[in-house]
């Protein structure tokens, strides 16, 4: 181990991660409590009038750990085999698509509301629960797509539970070489990646950030855990900065409360 000491991983679920994230905005800036931060934190705080924490304000960024592929996945019971095919499907089928998400304002409910967008169709949105209950729900096909993380839906593709159609990144994913970027199929504007990183409390001296930011940089850089990362369908980010990190959440957040605004998205 680096430091020589015990690392206690407290995993805080529920709430769409708003205990975990309220714990971490209330902690000590002394770098022992750090938070493993995503998407949720921003969309979470924006679905609330008064969240109980400030998604920005009360933390200060240490390092951007991985950005995770999004891939557009459909039913197996829809006749289309490529994205291009689908989007002529879906075209001329207005109002008659649905498409899955895990839940109202979660990441894949604005994945989905971008692609729809981008498509130019007006689609019924589908909130689940799980993971579980979107899969078989749509292996039946009752849904007709979700764009959805690859480590959620790895397992259903290779079972050829589910089709990928797409990859929401720029360039394709080394784990699905064959699958298409959603720009190959003229729609560069459904690009939707997530991503998770370490944060800090607000008050964590810039001494013990760089600290951190160094030496999870070491971690990131090691094959064998750039090689995990991959085969869970994510990239690890070994070229960025603190501030680099806070800027690209700060620029995330303005473009979720964009989407949430313009799509009127409430909670339930």
């Amino acid at each position: 181990m680096l430091y020589g000491q015990r690392v206690v991983i407290d995993s805080r679920p529920g709430a769409g991660g708003l205990i975990g994230n309220t714990l971490v905005s209330q902690a000590a800036a002394d770098g022992y409590t750090l938070g493993m931060v995503g998407v949720t934190r921003l969309i979470t705080a924006l679905m609330r009038e008064q969240p109980p924490y400030r998604p920005l304000a009360d933390i200060v960024g240490v390092a951007h750990v991985a950005s995770i592929t999004n891939v557009l996945v459909v039913t197996p019971q829809i006749p289309v085999r490529g994205a291009a095919e689908f989007v002529r499907y879906a075209r001329v089928r207005p109002g008659e698509l649905n498409f899955a998400s895990l839940g109202i304002g979660s990441a894949s409910h604005l994945a989905g509301v971008v692609f729809s967008r981008a498509l130019g169709v007006t689609a019924v949105h589908v909130p689940f629960r799980t993971i579980t209950s979107t899969d078989v729900e749509m292996r039946l096909g009752l849904v007709h797509y979700a764009v959805l993380t690859l480590p959620a839906v790895l397992a259903s593709l290779r079972e050829e539970r589910l089709r990928a159609l797409a990859v929401m990144t720029p360039q394709r994913s080394v784990m699905l070489p064959e699958v298409p970027a959603i720009a190959e199929v003229g729609l560069p504007d459904a690009q939707f990646d997530t991503w998770s990183g370490i944060v800090a409390p607000r008050s964590t001296s810039r001494r013990i950030v760089e600290q951190l930011h160094g030496d999870i940089m070491l971690g990131l850089r090691k094959s064998a855990l750039r090689r995990s990362f991959m085969r869970q369908g994510a990239e690890s980010m070994v070229d960025n900065t603190p501030d680099g990190f806070m800027r690209m959440m700060q620029e995330e957040y303005l473009r979720y409360e964009a989407l949430i605004r313009d799509g009127g998205i409430r909670p339930e």
